[in-house]
């Protein structure tokens, strides 16, 4: 970082303070602090690989249903689901409903200031902790996140491979060092703020930067080369076949098994592609289906896999509704909002609404 440190901290602040965007779990004039450390949380934890305006409205509807830490260890876990339902990544939600629980029995419903006992509950790793800490608590605890990597990569001019550990470490305790005792939060705030509307990924905006002065990256002329870019990964294809079993106006749904991707949410039945007559790779069909036929593909990309559902439209032989376990039921088409489904089910109700509409 070229200049001094102090002038980069008031100038990152200064800049923060007239162009920081108004956020539901930021204090603002219309909502002056203290923050409630439980909304710090919720956020920080929706925000991990979410972009903002994704999870604006999650937030809202989240703590409209669950406006306390009590209120969510005491909430049914299907209900946290189905809320959370489009966000992605629903192990945060299991996550979040665990840490609360820990919270109201080991800490007396307060969640705590210290940085290394945040670390111990469900899904609070070093930079949900840090984050935490600073905003909710004004402790001066780091961060580092994708937006803080690059904006300190770019004032540093680190151009080492960031997967190496040691590099890992070192943008760790340079976070440690530059986070101020006053106004922690906002400082850690700030850097976040730069990093997403400021020096973004590409086509970052230096001639507007508050602290381009102190950015060695942007004096050289590297800034769009650092952070250094990772080579892209070929990312396999998952094949699945998901059957819409129909008997007599109900549709047969079944739940995911506890662990795993998507765990504990609704589906419609869904197999291995190229393994006839077997149900999540392992089992049989639950029950003998006639007239299968395909309606339409689903396409659903993750971070390291992508999906294809084939989806056919089938019948059960037999006239009666057969009986389902307790993993397995038959629901109405309008009551599948009453159940959490994984992003590639959504749009497959969505299939089956449009083609009754058209019927």
């Amino acid at each position: 970082m070229i200049g001094g440190l102090k002038t980069f901290r008031k100038r990152l602040l200064a800049w923060y303070d007239r162009s920081r965007r108004d956020l539901p779990w930021r204090a603002s004039p219309q909502r002056p602090g203290p923050l409630d450390p439980y909304h710090v949380l919720v956020s920080e934890t929706m925000l991990q690989q979410t972009q903002v305006a994704t999870v604006i409205p999650y937030f809202k509807r989240f703590l409209e249903r669950f406006p306390t830490l009590d209120a969510l260890a005491r909430a049914d876990e299907q209900a946290v689901l189905r809320l959370w339902q489009g966000l992605g990544y629903y192990s945060r939600a299991r996550n979040l409903q665990a840490a609360a629980r820990q919270v109201v029995r080991d800490h007396g419903g307060q969640l705590p200031a210290d940085a290394r006992m945040l670390l111990t509950l469900p899904g609070v790793g070093r930079y949900t902790a840090g984050a935490v800490a600073s905003i909710a608590f004004e402790i001066p605890a780091p961060i580092l996140d994708g937006n803080v990597i690059r904006v300190l990569c770019r004032l540093d001019k680190v151009q080492s491979d960031l997967r190496e550990p040691a590099v890992r470490e070192a943008l760790w305790a340079r976070a440690a060092q530059i986070v101020p005792r006053r106004r922690p939060g906002d400082f850690n705030s700030a850097l976040m703020e730069l990093g997403a509307t400021i020096c973004t990924p590409r086509n970052p905006q230096c001639l507007i930067c508050p602290v381009r002065e102190h950015c060695e990256a942007c004096q050289a002329g590297l800034q769009e080369q650092l952070p250094p870019p990772r080579k892209a990964r070929p990312t396999p294809l998952v094949r699945r076949k998901t059957y819409c079993i129909q008997c007599d106006g109900k549709w047969l749904i079944e739940q995911r098994p506890a662990r795993g991707r998507w765990a504990g949410m609704w589906q419609f039945v869904t197999v291995e592609a190229g393994r006839t007559g077997k149900h999540n790779g392992s089992a049989p069909l639950p029950i003998e289906v006639a007239d299968a036929t395909r309606i339409g593909r689903v396409r659903h990309a993750l971070t390291h896999r992508r999906y294809q559902f084939e989806v056919l439209l089938a019948r059960v032989k037999s006239k009666d509704l057969p009986i389902c376990d307790g993993s397995r039921r038959w629901v109405g088409l309008e009551d599948l909002d009453a159940y959490p489904l994984p992003r590639p089910h959504v749009k497959i109700a969505q299939m089956l609404r449009e083609a009754a509409d058209i019927r």
